[in-house]
């Protein structure tokens, strides 16, 4: 049989090393050898002798979680073998996280981990009760974490002479070192018009970078998932 789809960028390999890389822009491979986390639901493929199971996020995060919604619902695989993950044909990238570094990232961004990695649902600093509350994962420690964007994602530097300004649908994450807070952009009766609809937006200062996609996220309905044969293990 032939056809362009068999072309050999998408012909899955066997694995030269244990751990993650991109099979491609859409899709990150993880070849495991003991344990991998990963959202619930981003796995699309896997052989080998592997083991899907529900992670517990700890007492401190399942209230958080709770509470505001926010955070991640995690699976572990373990065993060895090659499991795929993605995420409604979004676009993969990898970050290797260094012991020095902190990744604040909003929850419906990540993908997988090296379990080597510690993650904590934080609050953002002076976003109040706004919306709810804002709430992201931090990410530190050391190994590498696969993140989803919607189309080609924008790093913008931030600096104490040049603060940004972000939608707070479209931020997917910063350096957790920026201070952060929100700005009101329209008056009550700018809203009773009708307004722009960018009444809210994330303020970053300090030094660091922030990452943003070109997209306001996908309606709440769209997120909804089947849970699949294997009850939300898989896609």
């Amino acid at each position: 049989m032939r056809g362009d789809i068999f072309k050999a960028e998408n012909m899955a390999q066997p694995p030269t090393q244990a751990g993650m890389s991109l099979q491609h822009s859409k899709c990150v491979k993880y070849a495991v050898n003991g344990e991998v986390m990963a959202r619930q639901g981003a796995m699309v493929a896997f052989r080998g002798n592997l083991q899907f199971e529900v992670k517990s996020q700890g007492v401190g995060n399942f209230l958080k979680r709770a509470v505001t919604g926010e955070g991640l619902s995690l699976m572990a695989v373990r065993g060895q073998g090659e499991v795929w993950f993605a995420d409604a044909a979004s676009d993969c990238h990898i970050v290797d996280i260094e012991p020095n570094d902190a990744l604040t990232i909003n929850g419906r961004n990540v993908l997988c981990f090296d379990p080597s990695l510690r993650y904590e649902i934080q609050r953002v600093q002076g976003a109040g009760m706004f919306g709810g509350g804002l709430f992201n994962s931090v990410f530190t420690g050391q190994g590498k974490l696969a993140i989803v964007t919607e189309g080609a994602p924008i790093i913008i530097p931030v600096s104490p002479q040049a603060p940004v300004l972000v939608d707070t649908d479209a931020v997917v994450g910063w350096s957790a070192s920026l201070q952060t807070s929100i700005q009101k952009n329209q008056s009550l009766k700018s809203i009773l018009k009708g307004g722009s609809g960018e009444l809210f937006q994330l303020v970053l200062q300090g030094q660091g970078f922030v990452i943003v996609q070109p997209s306001e996220g996908k309606p709440a309905a769209a997120q909804q998932k089947p849970a699949g044969l294997l009850g939300g293990i898989g896609g």
